[in-house]
């Protein structure tokens, strides 16, 4: 059966009936919702939808007919042509919007948009690993086990705070990677990106500030500005955050609370050694400041010694530790996790029942059932081993090509931060860069001010195979010396 067109209609208008459903048409064919070749309702079956008279459907369709905006075909039906002239050809005008919708536009990204990149481009600019390397026949496999085993149940909404098996393997795999963690404190997201819309939302209002490290993600500078938030920066050396400048900051800012990434740093690739992740946490302790750690690749590390997350070492719940399935096995899973102890842990499960209910219930199912069974252990190894060549390709690429970049080597996550020679900046280079076939991300999408982040980029290396990797480095040197 072909779904009821519900088109609004007003019997207590002066404007005939067919007029209402003839001009509804025309602003619906018009805005592109109804498509060139789309086929409207039979007259019969729209007149018992609306409660009309058939030859009031007939009429309003005469008249999109007579405009060419339609035409029937003999027993077969009425399909639309053509948008008329009139559609697409800009907004609406301002008036036309509701005065609350007013004040709502226009809000400016972190950084400006830098427009598209060629299709064809080699890009080292995305903030994910290699789509090659997803386990999709895995994945599909566990999918369909799944609901072999559970049927319907798997279909269902699931607990707000997340199916307690996931909950369990999470609790477990941080446990394996030294976080002691119990299931009951652990909040199953829509990535890690939620996860912190959720610890933010609860922890500051509009007006409130936040800490941030100078440079950090700019998905949390994005959130935090458009929740109204006052954010205030903590400069960075080659070890992540300096601490010895944290305490001035507090003092003076009195925030709601401390963002950090403190191991393989989103956009430096920076790692926080022990004793500064211990004086954050004591600085922390002493103005009673919550502190969000982002551990978003914590697990993909190359060399040297493993860094215990900030987590390990808390012991008052002062830390909301948040983590992401997505970076590892696949980004259209959208499966994160909150890590918070204490009283906080009840108000973040209440905030994420408001916001969506639940975390899709079969594929919490799935990944559960993938990471039990020891898939994501050899997944992790074997990724780990190729993100490493991978990296080890880029940093060799670019000392041969472009030796006067600035940049220390990772010793784990997805990027190489570098710094370009004699004041050339990363903004102008970067049409430049896509014209000669690669694109990568600006250094001031990463900074309150981005004309601080111009003369850096961020390079991406695990999403390439190295030989690909080679040729982008060398289009990037190209670009480099055109640009200088």
């Amino acid at each position: 059966m072909t779904p009821s067109m519900r088109i609004p209609i007003d019997r207590q208008r002066p404007v005939a009936l067919y007029q209402q459903i003839e001009a509804h048409l025309r602003r619906t064919i018009a805005s592109g919702a109804l498509v060139p070749g789309a086929r409207l309702p039979a007259t019969r079956a729209l007149a018992r939808d609306l409660g009309v008279n058939r030859l009031t459907v007939e009429a309003a369709y005469d008249e999109l007919e007579a405009d060419g905006l339609v035409a029937g075909r003999a027993g077969s039906g009425t399909y639309v042509l053509a948008a008329p002239a009139l559609s697409r050809s800009g907004p609406r005008p301002e008036q036309a919007w509701p005065a609350w919708q007013l004040g709502l536009g226009g809000r400016q990204r972190t950084a400006p948009d830098e427009g598209a990149c060629p299709a064809r481009a080699i890009s080292f600019a995305d903030g994910r690993g290699d789509p090659a390397l997803y386990p999709v026949e895995e994945l599909r496999r566990v999918l369909q086990g799944v609901m072999r085993r559970d049927g319907s149940a798997a279909l269902e909404y699931g607990p707000a705070e997340g199916q307690p098996g996931l909950r369990r393997t999470i609790a477990e795999l941080l446990a394996s990677q030294g976080l002691p963690a119990r299931a009951e404190d652990v909040l199953v997201t829509a990535g890690s990106q939620q996860a912190l819309a959720l610890a933010a939302t609860l922890l500051a209002r509009p007006g409130d500030t936040v800490l941030v490290e100078r440079p950090t993600y700019s998905g949390a500078l994005e959130l935090f500005r458009a929740q109204g938030l006052q954010v205030v920066a903590i400069p960075t050396d080659g070890e992540g955050m300096r601490t010895e400048e944290l305490e001035p900051l507090l003092l003076r800012h009195h925030p709601r609370l401390i963002y950090t990434v403190p191991t393989f740093h989103n956009p430096t690739g920076t790692c926080l050694p022990a004793p500064r992740r211990r004086e954050l946490l004591a600085l922390a302790d002493r103005h009673n400041v919550p502190v969000v750690e982002d551990d978003y690749v914590g697990d993909l590390r190359y060399d040297g010694r493993a860094q215990a997350p900030l987590k390990a070492w808390d012991r008052g719940g002062r830390v909301l530790y948040t983590g992401t399935f997505s970076k590892m096995l696949a980004p259209g899973l959208r499966l994160g996790f909150l890590l918070a102890d204490g009283p906080v842990h009840a108000a973040l499960v209440e905030r994420k029942r408001l916001l969506d209910v639940a975390t899709s219930n079969v594929l919490q199912r799935a990944v559960e059932a993938y990471v039990t069974v020891g898939r994501y252990h050899t997944h992790l190894r074997r990724t780990v081993r190729l993100y490493r060549r991978r990296r080890d390709a880029m940093v060799q690429a670019l000392r041969r090509h472009l030796p006067s970049l600035g940049l220390t080597p990772p010793r784990g996550g997805l990027f190489v931060w570098a710094r370009l020679p004699g004041g050339l900046s990363s903004r102008r280079l970067l049409p430049v860069a896509r014209e000669a076939g690669v694109d990568f991300a600006p250094g001031s999408r990463f900074f309150l001010d981005p004309r601080e982040g111009d003369p850096f980029l961020r390079l991406n290396f695990t999403a390439q195979e190295p030989g690909i990797v080679e040729e982008g480095v060398r289009r990037l040197a190209r670009a480099v010396r055109r640009a200088g």
